[in-house]
C-alpha cells in the first residue's frame, strides 16, 4: 500500500469533489484515500474493470454499506446467489415492460405534478415533482398501493441517510432502523393482502429459495435506489439545462437532444457518485497493488469526467460523441436494474417542466449538488410566467 494521504477529505468529498478527482487522475487512475480507508478510482477504464470483475472486486463483504442497513441483498452478493437474488425482479423492469406499464402512467404522474404547482409561478422541483414522481413510480412498481406517497419518501430518506452515514464511517442512525422495521411491516403486510396477481406477489410466488428476509431486503433496496437516483437525475438534469441557458423549446421538439442532455447531465454529475467494492486476492490496476480485503472505491463521478475519454470533461456539452460510455448506472452484474424507467421518468418530468412559459432558474435559491455517496442538488428553485386566467 502506498502512503496513506488525508487529503481529499470527507468534507471534499462531499462538497465538491471534482477538483480533487482531477488532481489523483492526473497522477494516477487510483490512489489510496486515508479518509476513506481504501482505494480510490477515478479512471474509466480502471472503474469499468473493478465494476466487471465481481470475482476479484465484490460487494460481498460484511463491511458494505447497503447490507448493514438492510442485511444481505441484490445489491450486497454476487455470483449464483446474486442471481438469486436479482432474477424475480428483473422482469417489470425490461424496456418493453417500462414501455407497457409506465409510459401513460409517468405521463399522467408527471403532468398532474407539474400542475399543481403551475399557479404558484415557482416551485422547488426536488421536493414539489422529481421526489413525490420517483416514488410514485416506485409505488407502482413494486405494488405497493396501500402506502402512502408521502410515507415511502419518508422511510427512504432515513435508510439514504443510513447508507451515507455508514459509508462516512458512522452508525446506522436509530431512525433508519425504526424506519426499515416500518417499511417491511408495511411491504409483509401488501403481501399478505394484495393476493398472487399483485407484483409482490408474483415475486413472492416465484423467489425460490428466497426468504421472506431476504425479499425484502430486495424490496428495500429497489425502492430506495428506484427513488434515490431518479430523483438525482431529474433534479440535477432541469440544473444543468436552465443554468447552462437551452431553450426550452428546442429541447422539446427535438427528442435526440433532450435524451443525449440527460446522458450528459448523468456523466457530468451523477447521482450515485460511488459504489464500493472489496477486495478477493492480492490484483494489480495500472501497476498499483491492491492487497486481499482491500477497499476499493469506485468514483464514478471521477471516471465520467476522465479526459481520457470524455474531451473538456467539466463542460456541459449534450453534442459529445461518446455520451453513452458515461458510468452513472454502474456497469457489470450490478448495472442499475431500473436504469430504462429511470430515464424515462427524467425524460418526461423535463418536458412537463420546460413546456411552462418562460421557465427559468432561480439562481439566489438553488443549491450546487453535493453528497458523498448520492449527490444532487438539495433544492433547485424553478420560476415561471404565471398565466391569467
Amino acid at each position: 500500500m502506498t502512503t496513506p494521504v488525508a487529503w481529499p477529505t470527507l468534507d471534499v468529498l462531499t462538497r465538491d469533489p471534482h477538483p480533487a478527482l482531477a488532481s489523483i487522475r492526473s497522477t494516477a487512475p487510483l490512489a489510496w484515500v486515508d479518509s476513506l480507508g481504501g482505494w480510490l478510482v477515478v479512471g474509466h477504464a480502471a472503474a469499468v474493470r473493478v465494476m466487471r470483475d465481481a470475482g476479484t472486486f465484490t460487494v460481498d463483504d460484511p463491511r458494505f454499506s447497503t447490507s448493514r442497513v438492510v442485511g444481505p441483498s441484490m445489491l450486497s452478493t454476487d455470483g449464483a446467489e446474486h442471481d438469486r437474488h436479482r432474477q424475480p425482479f428483473v422482469s417489470p423492469f425490461t424496456p418493453r415492460s417500462t414501455r407497457a406499464h409506465f409510459v401513460d402512467f409517468v405521463d399522467t404522474e408527471a403532468t398532474r405534478l407539474v400542475a399543481a404547482v403551475a399557479p404558484a409561478g415557482e416551485a422547488e422541483i426536488r421536493t414539489a415533482i422529481a421526489g413525490p414522481l420517483a416514488a410514485a413510480c416506485m409505488q407502482r412498481a413494486l405494488g405497493l398501493k396501500a402506502i402512502d406517497v408521502g410515507q415511502l419518501l419518508t422511510w427512504y430518506t432515513d435508510i439514504v441517510a443510513a447508507v451515507a452515514a455508514v459509508t462516512s464511517g458512522s452508525g446506522v442512525p436509530e431512525g433508519s432502523r425504526l424506519a426499515y422495521a416500518a417499511l417491511t411491516d408495511a411491504v409483509r403486510s401488501t403481501i399478505a393482502t394484495a393476493g398472487a396477481s399483485s407484483f409482490l406477489g408474483e415475486v413472492a410466488a416465484t423467489a425460490g429459495t428466497l426468504t421472506s428476509t431476504e425479499l425484502l431486503s430486495d424490496i428495500a433496496v429497489l425502492l430506495f435506489g428506484g427513488i434515490e437516483t431518479t430523483e438525482g437525475m431529474i433534479t440535477n438534469l432541469v440544473l444543468h439545462l436552465l443554468r447552462e441557458g437551452f431553450d426550452p423549446a428546442a429541447l422539446l421538439h427535438e427528442n435526440d437532444l433532450l435524451d443525449a442532455a440527460i446522458e450528459e447531465s448523468l456523466r457530468l454529475e451523477p447521482a450515485a457518485a460511488v459504489v464500493d467494492r472489496y477486495a478477493t486476492r492480492d490484483s494489480e490496476i495500472a501497476g498499483v497493488r491492491i492487497r486481499r480485503g482491500e477497499l476499493v472505491v469506485v468514483s464514478l463521478a471521477g471516471a465520467n469526467r476522465d479526459p481520457a475519454v470524455f474531451e473538456h470533461p467539466d463542460r456541459f456539452d449534450p453534442g459529445r460523441p461518446n455520451l453513452r460510455k458515461q458510468l452513472a448506472f454502474a456497469q457489470g452484474p450490478h448495472v442499475c436494474l431500473g436504469a430504462h424507467l429511470a430515464r424515462l421518468e427524467t425524460r418526461t418530468a423535463a418536458r412537463a417542466l420546460l413546456a411552462l412559459p418562460g421557465v427559468r432558474l432561480d439562481p439566489a435559491r438553488t443549491v450546487e449538488p453535493s453528497g458523498l455517496v448520492f449527490r444532487k442538488s438539495a433544492a433547485v428553485w424553478v420560476r415561471w410566467n404565471r398565466t391569467v386566467p
